[in-house]
């Protein structure tokens, strides 16, 4: 999926005309980095006009080569610097660097300079946090310094907005936590507000991101209150994860000998899902298997779409009913099949907006400019 389509839909704000005393206003030129579980999307806004990018898909076997999600770091960048060589970007001509956010301690919303201490977690994570969105930093932070140019990180996963009562789990050791795709339901639940002629503070809204991942968020008057933990906890299961699983199951696999620990949190959080059941994480060729007939791809792939209907409802629960629109976004949004499963098991609930691809890449960007621009103070980690 090109980057085009990955940004099909997303609403470019243009460049406003202003004057200047002597010559017009350089735009500022930002480099945007989102290392996702099964791509690395890459793009170059000069202010929040879409300049170039590319979506570069990873194939399951190909990640698979790396034990863990830090040993893909050289391979990562390596796409990104080809990328801008490709398009004829030199270092020189970048005004910031901006990476996906990865998965830090819990922290406000905001745009954030990446300094020492949020590297030196990320290049550490411990087997629980082994993400690829950890890499969004450390790929920005190199490029930025070759550059000369502040690198920044935007709405990372751990973005916390819960209320003490969405935290509580049936056991007192374990805490419920707020790890989700928060920069792409924060982008999508905002754009549904401007489609909907209001302010994102004045809704609720069921928003799910539907990718490697998926996560399905209740946001109740511009606060993300609830949402499940999508890389290693709950909901449904999705491309690569297993979602939810029962736990005495889980506890017999556990201790069955056949797994070390991380060839099983490996297998949970990588290897699971659609990868599990039909051996690829790419929902354009399970749509073709589909096509050509064959039932097993169909009944997975419908599954799918039952489980993130089941988590819509249950968030729907959240609101108490009260929900203004559900919000579908993600690159699984661009297919009409699994679309339409959902829509038909939830739209009884409220109207369903959906957003093909996401407004990622502009959110990141739009979150360096603020800063760029003074509109905003850079939040230190």
């Amino acid at each position: 999926m090109g980057m085009a389509q990955a940004l099909e839909g997303v609403t470019l704000i243009e460049e406003q005309e202003t004057e200047m005393p002597d010559t017009e206003r350089k735009p500022w030129r930002i480099l945007v980095i989102n290392p996702g579980s099964t791509s690395t999307k890459i793009a170059v806004f000069e202010d929040e006009k879409f300049l170039c990018g590319e979506d570069i898909a990873h194939a399951y076997q190909e990640l698979a080569a790396f034990p863990r999600i830090p040993d893909q770091y050289a391979f990562r960048r390596d796409a990104v610097l080809s990328f801008l060589d490709k398009h004829g970007i030199s270092l020189q001509s970048l005004d910031a660097v901006v990476g996906r956010g990865g998965i830090l301690r819990p922290l406000a919303s905001g745009t954030y300079r990446v300094n020492e201490r949020m590297l030196q977690e990320l290049r550490n994570p411990n087997k629980e946090r082994d993400h690829p969105s950890n890499l969004g930093a450390l790929i920005a932070q190199e490029i930025a310094q070759q550059a000369g140019v502040p690198a920044f990180i935007v709405d990372p996963v751990c973005v916390d907005e819960f209320e003490p009562l969405a935290r509580v789990s049936g056991l007192p050791e374990i805490e419920r936590k707020s790890l989700s795709h928060a920069l792409s339901l924060k982008s999508a639940a905002r754009r549904a507000a401007r489609e909907l002629g209001r302010r994102y503070e004045e809704l609720n809204l069921v928003v799910v991101h539907m990718g490697g991942g998926i996560s399905v968020s209740a946001h109740r008057r511009g606060r993300m209150i609830d949402v499940n933990q999508a890389l290693d906890g709950t909901g449904p299961f999705s491309p690569e994860r297993v979602g939810g699983l029962p736990v005495g199951d889980v506890l017999r696999l556990a201790f069955s000998g056949k797994y070390t620990y991380e060839e099983l949190f490996r297998r949970f959080t990588r290897q699971g899902g659609l990868v599990a059941h039909l051996g690829t994480n790419d929902a354009i060729e399970v749509e073709r298997r589909i096509a050509a007939g064959d039932e097993h791809a169909r009944l997975i792939y419908e599954a799918m779409a039952y489980q993130i209907a089941k988590e819509i409802g249950l968030m729907a629960t959240v609101l108490k009913g009260q929900v203004d629109a559900i919000v579908l976004t993600g690159g699984l949004a661009h297919s009409s099949m699994l679309v339409g499963w959902i829509r038909e098991r939830v739209e009884w609930i409220a109207p369903v907006l959906v957003y093909p691809g996401q407004d990622e890449m502009l959110a990141m960007a739009q979150g360096a400019l603020r800063v760029l621009r003074g509109e905003e103070e850079a939040k230190e980690y």
